[in-house]
């Protein structure tokens, strides 16, 4: 039997100094027990910190779009090489994965991304991904690394996604850290702080966003922090920060894939009896759609929501929003077929 998929991803604030540069004795142990882990797993280590390490070197840096893509350019060498010269005290060689969502919403892309990486995990080495902010399209807001870690877990089917935060894991109105968290409700997300830290893009809302998605496919989620010894060693066994178990489910990879690797472009709103009829594995119909919100093309992801605008599925659409617009009332209209539609 192969080895199970890890996916770790650690932040800025959890690998930086508060002013960008990376901070070499957390790197360092880092990859001390990451390489512990490396016999046991097929590890991949998402890390942020780019454009911190790099925004010293942009003259006059203020941080806008186009300072940011250059720091990243920068940055994502120089933290590549403390990478490889830590791993290498343990000897561990690692591989650099810069990412785009492209890869991940078609198909035959992530399909030579996951060949890719079979090929590295083959040859022992671990890749070390990130997004590949100085060709991105869009803004870095609006993509963080908590999101491609998540795609990558689910994508690959990993056993165990692991969130490094600076605080240590999801953490209650006394600022004590929860251990465990069974349902995601309007309880747990209310404790969630709004401040983060001035360097990433990302926060807690963020993580148990997409530790919610990610649980849902089966995938066991712990937020936790650098801290304590051998921290990571010990999340992983559920000693410290925060734990998500995952759900039972029995989609397959091709499901999976459609309901979180996909880009997701536009949404429909739908009536109860399309919800209905989506709920008994049928096809999503032009008559059944209330609002369309967004525009798409035929073959993109569209999002399908219910009356109160509640997600409650993702389906690849037949036809482009302009023609759904055009066919509304039409009868006999596929918009989804069933069977590239995947209920949430």
């Amino acid at each position: 039997m192969s080895k199970p998929v890890l996916v770790l991803k650690f932040g800025t604030a959890s690998i930086t100094r508060p002013s960008g540069e990376p901070n070499e004795p957390v790197m360092v142990d880092i990859a001390r027990q990451v390489a512990a882990l490396h016999p046991h797993y097929r590890i991949v280590l998402v890390s942020s910190g780019a454009v911190g390490a790099g925004k010293a070197l942009i003259r006059d840096y203020r941080g806008d779009i186009t300072q940011r893509k250059a720091a990243a350019a920068v940055g994502n060498l120089l933290l590549l090489n403390q990478y490889s010269r830590f791993f290498s005290i343990y000897g561990v060689h690692i591989a650099q994965s810069l990412c785009e969502r492209q890869h991940f919403a078609n198909r035959d892309q992530f399909l030579q991304l996951k060949q890719t990486y079979e090929e590295l995990w083959a040859n022992g080495l671990i890749p070390i991904a990130n997004e590949n902010d100085v060709v991105s399209s869009r803004e870095l807001k609006f993509s963080d690394n908590d999101e491609l870690a998540t795609l990558i877990a689910v994508g690959f089917g990993a056993e165990v996604l692991m969130l490094c935060t600076s605080v240590g894991g999801l953490l209650d109105a006394n600022n004590q850290i929860i251990r465990r968290v069974e349902r995601f409700d309007e309880q747990v997300f209310g404790v969630v702080r709004t401040d983060k830290s001035s360097l990433g893009l990302g926060g807690m809302a963020s993580k148990l966003t997409f530790a919610k998605l990610a649980t849902r496919m089966g995938i066991r989620v712990v937020i936790f922090g650098l801290s304590e010894p051998d921290s990571l060693r010990r999340a992983l066994a559920g000693e410290t920060g925060t734990e998500f178990p995952a759900s039972e489910t029995a989609m397959s990879a091709r499901n999976r894939w459609l309901a979180s690797g996909s880009l997701v472009v536009g949404r429909l709103q739908v009536d109860m009896g399309a919800v209905r009829a989506l709920t008994q594995r049928r096809s999503l119909l032009a008559v059944g759609v209330r609002a369309i919100l967004g525009e798409f093309a035929a073959g993109e992801m569209v999002e399908i929501l219910d009356e109160q605008q509640v997600a409650v599925a993702v389906a690849r659409a037949r036809i482009s929003s302009e023609q759904l617009q055009q066919q509304l009332n039409q009868q006999n209209v596929d918009v989804a077929n069933a069977s590239d539609i995947v209920l949430l």
